[in-house]
């Protein structure tokens, strides 16, 4: 569960005026570079250079593409028409950072684009130093790489080289992912336009799913999810603890002991749940080595407002043109209006399922587990 999608702090820098010239420089350099190396993607499917893997994959974005705009009533843009080969593993590199005793990002603040909860940067040895910088000011660190992002509809974003790399399920999600983000962004709030984001994802790929009607790709979708709710479970365990820890009337020294205990624990049951997994590896870089806050912090900023989201989805019928204006309509509320709106429907949704467990005499949670397996 790679934290995946970057909002653009590039875009936050550029409205920045001569504030930190150093990050502006790199950010304007590296969205010059993506757009001057992109390419009409038929004329990339057309070259004699090309791979028959590298063609068969951009036909097939084409496609997810356009179920998008049809299906779902994303942006019908230029974005993800043109491929940029970049020539590295991804488009940047992000680096999240909070105080040693705290669950909440340390974020940079721009005019215009508001406060960001991470900073991008295109080359990994400047993100490595900036990573550095923060860990000297005794900051808890996680730098990852970043294999796309969304410029808002700013600029017509390329399918990337750090993208066609992936299967049908992940390139699907991706592209309803960013093109979420061109129809709902608040400044100041990346949790809401993350959460929403990712809602749309997972909502569009049910659909995608259904018009595919493969039952391989379900298959091994439903497989995929199902760890991942496992290991979210696992992480959304230690932060708990861990918000305990630091809310509790212990001393600075002690705090950070049973910090330390929780998340060597937390290793352990990693260990165990990947031996149920049979070796999977695909989380192994969150335990390598063991997590630390802004791991947390990242986690929590892309999936804890989902099940709100979702349930606000469901509210209004399933239907995305409706979806998409609730969600513009609550993106002009303050924040505390938004997370109260979020929360109440998040209790109300749950309450239902309770509600409807007890009738049918199946626990609220199991019956997620079956709806999970079986759809």
């Amino acid at each position: 569960m790679r934290p995946r999608f970057f909002l653009p702090s590039f875009l936050a820098v550029l409205l920045a005026g001569c504030a930190n010239i150093a990050y502006v420089g790199q950010a304007a350099g590296g969205q010059a570079e993506v757009m001057n190396k992109s390419r009409p993607i038929g004329a990339v499917i057309d070259d004699p250079a090309t791979s028959p893997a590298l063609a068969d994959k951009l036909r097939l974005a084409r496609r997810i593409r356009a179920f998008a705009i049809s299906a779902l009533g994303l942006p019908d843009n230029a974005s993800y028409t043109r491929y940029a080969d970049l020539g590295r593993p991804y488009a940047l590199w992000n680096v999240v950072s909070t105080p040693p005793l705290s669950l909440q990002p340390t974020e940079s603040c721009f005019p215009i684009a508001g406060c960001l909860a991470y900073r991008g940067y295109y080359v990994e040895a400047d993100a490595q130093r900036y990573a550095d910088e923060r860990r000297a000011a005794g900051e808890d660190v996680f730098l990852y790489g970043i294999p796309a992002y969304s410029t808002l509809g700013w600029f017509n974003d390329p399918l990337l080289n750090t993208t066609a790399r992936y299967d049908e399920t992940a390139l699907a999600r991706l592209i309803f992912h960013e093109l979420a983000h061109q129809v709902v962004y608040v400044q100041d709030d990346s949790a809401f336009n993350e959460a929403f984001a990712t809602a749309v994802e997972l909502e569009g790929f049910e659909r995608w799913l259904a018009e595919r009607a493969d039952p391989a790709l379900e298959a091994g979708y439903r497989k995929a999810e199902l760890r991942r709710a496992a290991f979210r479970a696992l992480m959304e365990d230690g932060r708990r603890q861990l918000a305990a820890i630091y809310g509790s009337e212990a001393g600075e020294n002690e705090k950070l002991e049973e910090k330390g205990r929780v998340l060597a624990a937390l290793g352990e049951r990693y260990a165990a749940l990947k031996a149920e997994w049979g070796g999977y590896l695909g989380y192994d870089y969150w335990f390598a080595p063991l997590p630390n806050n802004a791991h947390f912090a990242s986690q929590a900023t892309y999936h804890d407002k989902v099940p709100a989201w979702r349930a606000l989805f469901r509210s209004v019928g399933g239907d995305f043109p409706a979806f998409f204006a609730a969600a513009r309509a609550l993106a002009q509320k303050n924040k505390a209006t938004r997370d109260e709106t979020l929360a109440a429907v998040g209790v109300a949704a749950f309450s239902g399922e309770r509600q409807q467990g007890a009738m049918t005499g199946i626990p609220a949670d199991q019956g997620r587990r079956v709806s999970r397996d079986t759809r």
